[in-house]
């Protein structure tokens, strides 16, 4: 790539720690990212073209200029590239888009009488926010019963100042819903009390507060004051109930943040668990768009930087639970501690209770990156509009209402198979699923080219079938029909898993068939190119398009489907393998395979580590070892 004429010269890019940003033509800012050697970075992106991801590749030579500053720390680094993102909102870095369905509370701490209110605006200047709550009407219920023990203000704005204006007290006030100063009742720093109360038992379940009132309650009995006894025990009735609205999934005393998260090639999901007093508090969930290609752990660090880059203080917990670890683990804790005010501890959760937790959130991701790439599919309007993107993207004279998708799949060119996944008007149709097997091949694209020619031959079939159905008519008349077989149907369009290559194999095995006025596409292996027979160059399709999400949702599950099949392929041969050993039942075979997680772990064990499962002695371990072995 040393064509670009913006690329810096030898040595002139320093390898101190620092943020870069890539800019076009117009000065338009496309990429900010960070580095701890800026040269070494940088010179990843000026390497030979045919190395590069392809959306590092489209950035790059879209770029005009590439510019960066040093900075003093790694930890600076990261408050510089938060800044610039928010800042520039670069079309190559991830884009969030929250889930802004779900109502919060909110406590408008920066008024002169804050009031709690649900709402969905998160702008709300200098206020607090817990949730999300997963209906209105959750939170309404809430704030009910929180009043009754901490009762601050909840009338509006308006009629808060028309109180303070006239010394009436406001609506709410006088049917006792609301206790702000507007009420009479309190003055403007008894109630800025009660509102600290009130935010501190919702960061934490404070259980000072129940045992405080307890007390109370005992000590006003004990004093035969019951009229102050029942109050207290109403209040304490109203903490228990909230309390008792989220159960305790960790220890008392625990406050963390569990992030989930979820990936594919194109889009990325987040479960944020808001863990306060060992209970959930909140859960925030964020879908992300990829540009350029991001690792697992590069993921997380840009989460972690937009969940608390305007964090402070409280709004940060002890503990900070992830997946992965970021390269730059140890200054994201720094970074996050200078935030704070106090250490916070960046780790990830291997085992006990917290691990289950994650897992949970990591489960959420993954149904909510589902639901991200089927809604689209599974709504009529969205997949008339892909249908029709399709039509116009590949230039096909009407919409494919029936699509197949091939994938092939194997492991270290052996136990080769392909898929062949159907569907119709845009919707998958499992019953019509095909897996092949393919004894001999030289390569994918050989494997492709049989596949397809095996599939093509159907069509070719004459109208009499064998397949007949009886249906009976009129005076007891029976008419017999001949059923067509669904495998017969002729597609309107076959795509491909793979790039030109797989593309032209298969249109060499259409041409072969005498079908060559079937479409035929191809989706390259990061879905960001859709390649056609004979086209030098590819079809880029809009990452915002409706055909970009059906092709996706049929590369993966053809590769699924493909997958599925050869696992099942080689659990059958390892296992007949195995039961070929004197003294291995079917339950010793299920209980090795459960217990090494794999065949390659199996295969790679020794006689002793073999000999570590129950009811395996060390002859019976050397014979197994030895039968892997000569296979």
């Amino acid at each position: 790539m040393s064509s670009l004429p913006y690329k810096p010269k030898p040595g002139e890019i320093p390898t101190d720690p620092g943020v870069y940003r890539f800019r076009d033509a117009e000065g338009r800012v496309l990429y900010v990212g960070k580095a701890k050697n800026l040269r070494s970075r940088l010179s990843n992106y000026f390497a030979p073209p045919h190395t590069l991801h392809e959306r590092t590749r489209r950035m790059v030579m879209t770029a005009a200029s590439v510019e960066w500053t040093v900075v003093a720390t790694d930890v600076d680094s990261l408050q510089l590239e938060y800044m610039w993102i928010k800042e520039f909102d670069p079309p190559f870095n991830v884009k969030y888009r929250d889930d802004k369905s779900y109502p919060f509370m909110a406590i408008t701490l920066g008024d002169e009488a804050p009031r709690v209110l649900v709402t969905r605006n998160r702008r709300i200047k200098g206020a607090k926010y817990f949730g999300p709550y997963p209906k209105v009407w959750a939170v309404h219920d809430t704030i009910d019963q929180m009043i009754k023990v901490f009762p601050i203000r909840t009338c509006s704005d308006s009629s808060y100042k028309k109180a303070m204006a006239t010394g009436r007290p406001c609506f709410p006030g006088q049917i006792g819903r609301c206790g702000g100063p507007c009420s009479m009742r309190v003055s403007v720093e008894e109630h800025r009390a009660i509102v600290q109360d009130f935010v501190a038992f919702m960061a934490g379940g404070d259980q000072r507060f129940a045992r405080e009132l307890t007390a109370r309650m005992r000590e006003a009995s004990a004093a035969m004051d019951y009229e102050a006894a029942a109050v207290y025990r109403d209040q304490l009735s109203a903490i228990e109930a909230v309390l008792n609205r989220s159960a305790l999934v960790l220890g008392e005393d625990t406050d963390a943040d569990l992030f989930g998260i979820d990936e594919d090639e194109l889009a990325a999901t987040v479960q944020h668990f808001v863990v306060r007093g060992g209970r959930v508090r909140g859960v925030h969930a964020t879908t992300i768009e990829k540009e350029l290609d991001i690792s697992g752990a590069d993921l997380v660090e840009q989460v972690l930087q937009r969940t608390y880059g305007e964090a402070a203080g409280a709004d940060i917990p002890r503990q900070v639970l992830v997946p992965s670890l970021p390269e730059d683990a140890a200054e994201l804790e720094q970074w996050l501690r200078d935030r704070r005010g106090r250490p916070v501890s960046l780790q990830v959760a291997r085992r006990g209770r917290k691990a289950e937790l994650l897992a949970t959130a990591t489960v959420n991701a993954q149904q909510a990156l589902n639901l991200h790439k089927t809604r689209r599919t599974s709504d009529y309007v969205s997949r008339s509009q892909a249908l029709t993107d399709l039509q116009e993207a590949l230039g096909l004279g009407e919409a494919p209402l029936r699509i197949e998708c091939y994938d092939v799949s194997h492991l270290a060119g052996t136990n080769v198979v392909a898929s062949m996944v159907v569907f119709e008007d845009g919707l998958p149709r499992k019953d019509l699923y095909r897996s092949f097997g393919i004894a001999e091949t030289t390569d994918d694209t050989d494997s492709l080219r049989q596949v397809l020619r095996r599939r093509l031959a159907y069509l070719d079939q004459p109208d009499e079938d064998p397949g007949t159905v009886s249906n009976p008519v009129a005076d007891g008349e029976v008419v017999t029909e001949r059923k067509r077989p669904r495998f017969a149907y002729r597609p309107q369009l076959l795509v491909v898993d793979g790039g030109r290559p797989q593309v032209e194999a298969a249109a060499r095995a259409l041409a072969e068939a005498g079908h060559s006025e079937v479409a035929l596409c191809g989706i390259a292996k990061r879905l960001e190119e859709v390649w056609l027979p004979g086209e030098e160059y590819p079809v880029i399709l809009p990452r915002t398009s409706e055909a970009l999400y059906l092709l996706q949702r049929l590369r993966d599950e053809a590769h699924r489907f493909a997958i599925t099949h050869q696992r099942k392929r080689r659990r059958r041969d390892i296992q007949s393998v195995l039961a070929e050993v004197p003294g291995l039942g079917a339950a010793r075979i299920k209980a090795l395979l459960r217990h090494f997680g794999s065949v390659a772990a199996l295969k790679d064990a020794t006689p002793e580590q073999i000999e570590e499962l129950p009811g395996i002695g060390p002859k019976l371990a050397a014979s197994i070892h030895a039968h892997l072995a000569a296979r």
